[in-house]
């Protein structure tokens, strides 16, 4: 008896706050592995939709899953060139915006002489460097570029989890009826339901983002516009300072290509179209939202970056929707899901206790 009632016993805080960290610990280590396989699994799960439209219209299996698949690589092949060749002309076109930044440069000096402050040309210079602006951006970008140097392994990786999509219902329903009990991965179909209209309305934002952003810099003037669009398409998953971030590199460039009065259009443009869609648009057609306060989304994205580096602030909203969900499945865990949710779903459940 007394064996049995220790067994019961909770463990310690210091144990399972070892065990968190040790769990931390490896998937940092792994991150390469993991950040793989999660790119694969929700490449997966935004192609099951398209793929399930063509299946209703009696289009064999293989041939949707062919379709959709020769679609993933044409997208990556054409992210790829429009980098490299923005890029590459930039090294040819840099020499003319050097005139530009020796105009601001003198501006700058003449502004800081008169409020008192001494400031030498060639400090200007180095901060207004094009190449460093470009640098910033080729270093994002050739993040990026890194995940796609693995892309053959996620490729195979999506394509086998595509080809088995119709044995997963099967499997469920067969470890339901074995060992684990009925409906007891119900909870799996929210997941992949939640995660698929997240990421299908998030894409569909950022590419309106980016073909604003893109039009609109192109009007201005802007060199590379289509760069920094692409950006700001790409950006726009990481919420809250995504879009922030978006512009710092935009403005930078279109300072020392157009000056001051291009610079402060630029900043203007990327405002007015994050504000419409990040507070109009997007919340019309995400419904409910996130299920997460926005104080949980914020931390989400530091603590997933720190983990699993840029990939994880990707798919920081997914990932801490998806434990959100399991934990709503044990009601020993219940209390944190409502913690990590919103006031209004709280409030949901105070109102039904008072029913």
């Amino acid at each position: 008896m007394g064996n049995k009632n220790s067994n019961n016993k909770p463990y310690p805080v210091a144990i399972i706050v070892a065990s968190f960290i040790i769990i931390i610990a490896g998937m940092m280590y792994a991150q390469s592995m993991i950040t793989q396989i999660l790119m694969a699994l929700f490449i997966s799960i935004i192609c099951a939709q398209p793929i399930a439209w063509l299946q209703k219209r009696k289009v064999p299996q293989g041939l949707a899953i062919t379709i959709v698949f020769i679609g993933i690589i044409a997208v990556f092949i054409g992210f790829g060139q429009l980098i490299g060749s923005s890029l590459s002309s930039f090294s040819e076109d840099a020499p003319k915006y050097e005139s530009s930044l020796e105009e601001i440069g003198k501006t700058v000096i003449q502004f800081a002489e008169d409020k008192g402050i001494k400031l030498s040309t060639n400090e200007i210079t180095k901060l207004l460097d094009p190449s460093k602006v470009m640098s910033i951006t080729a270093g994002f970008l050739g993040e990026l570029g890194g995940l796609m140097g693995n892309a053959l392994t996620i490729f195979f990786l999506v394509l086998f989890l595509l080809m088995e999509l119709d044995s997963f219902p099967i499997k469920a329903r067969a470890v339901e009826k074995g060992s684990v009990g009925p409906n007891s991965l119900s909870f799996l179909n929210i997941i992949g339901a939640s995660i698929r209209h997240y990421l299908s309305i998030k894409t569909m934002t950022s590419l309106l983002t980016g073909l604003l952003i893109w039009i609109s810099l192109a009007i201005i003037g802007v060199d590379y516009a289509i760069i920094w669009a692409l950006i700001a398409f790409l950006l726009n998953y990481i919420p809250n300072i995504g879009s922030i971030i978006a512009a710092i590199p935009a403005v930078l460039f279109t300072l020392i290509q157009l000056g001051f009065g291009g610079a402060i259009w630029t900043i203007g443009v990327f405002v007015l179209v994050n504000l419409v869609i990040g507070n109009i648009v997007e919340p019309k057609m995400m419904g409910k939202g996130l299920g997460l306060s926005t104080f949980v989304v914020f931390v989400s994205l530091l603590f997933w970056g720190f983990i699993l580096g840029s990939i994880g602030m990707f798919l920081s909203v997914p990932l801490t929707m998806a434990i959100k969900i399991m934990l709503e499945q044990n009601p020993s865990t219940a209390s944190i899901a409502i913690l990590l949710g919103t006031q209004g779903e709280a409030q949901e459940i105070l109102d039904k206790e008072k029913e």
